[in-house]
């Protein structure tokens, strides 16, 4: 295996980038990495031809001293037994308005991949090493033009949002003793209370408690009236003497 790739930034900037693995690891595409592993280390898939293969594995990148970096990697079929093995040299070349990579070295697979045709899966990881490299370079380009530094965390600060802010700042407003001669009363005035119920008419409590009015109010229930005993015997003796006085007065007159 050997191919080059050509990246539009300088040889300097691509050596930083490869020496941060961090930096490496997020430019693997589809790289899924695991919690709490090396940084380049995870889950990939490998597209070839019409397939895909899934693989766990991991990669490390080391400067060598004649200039050039090797590359190691190793993964396992996430739904097989297949493995793959990988043992790459890379070769910086300062170049006219950029870096020419030399990548070359040899890959061992078996498996799900020794099944495809050898050009396809060449294709495949030709593809897969010139777009890490190209988007490596893209960071890295990015990086300079923006003025980070290697050592600028990448992960911004925590901000307060507006209502903990105001919140902080109304508290810190609100003074923690109380002046001599400043009376503080935990309940209003009597005189408060009292023209708060006259303007309101009456209080919540006893709007709460009063019965409904208008249409709504319930009908009373209908009272039984007893008559006194002495008042049921005084109305027919009374009608028996207003009738005796008539019949008295009319034979008076018949007399006369």
């Amino acid at each position: 295996m050997e191919f080059q790739v050509f990246v539009p930034v300088p040889a300097d900037r691509l050596r930083e980038a490869l020496a941060d693995a961090v930096r490496v690891a997020r430019a693997v595409p589809g790289l899924q990495q695991d919690a709490g592993a090396e940084p380049v280390a995870g889950r990939l898939k490998l597209r070839v031809g019409g397939h895909s293969v899934t693989y766990r594995g991991t990669l490390a990148v080391s400067a060598r001293a004649d200039g050039t970096y090797a590359v190691r990697g190793d993964g396992t079929e996430s739904r097989g037994t297949g493995t793959v093995t990988l043992a790459l040299t890379l070769s910086l070349a300062p170049t006219e308005g950029g870096t020419t990579v030399t990548v070359g070295g040899t890959a061992k697979a078996d498996g799900r991949l020794a099944e495809l045709p050898e050009e396809a899966v060449t294709t495949a990881a030709n593809r897969l090493l010139s777009r890490t490299l190209e988007t490596l370079a893209e960071a890295a380009d990015q990086r300079e033009e923006s003025g980070e530094s290697p050592e600028d965390d990448d992960t911004p600060e925590p901000t307060l949002d507006a209502e903990t802010q105001e919140t902080q700042e109304t508290q810190a407003a609100i003074p923690d003793t109380v002046p001599d001669g400043l009376e503080v009363r935990a309940e209003p005035p009597a005189e408060a209370a009292h023209a708060r119920r006259t303007m309101i008419g009456r209080s919540a409590e006893e709007v709460d408690h009063a019965p409904p009015r208008g249409r709504y109010a319930p009908v009373p229930a209908p009272q039984t009236i007893t008559a006194n005993p002495v008042l049921r015997w005084a109305a027919p003796a009374a009608a028996v003497a207003v009738a005796s006085a008539i019949v008295v007065a009319r034979a008076l007159r018949k007399r006369h």
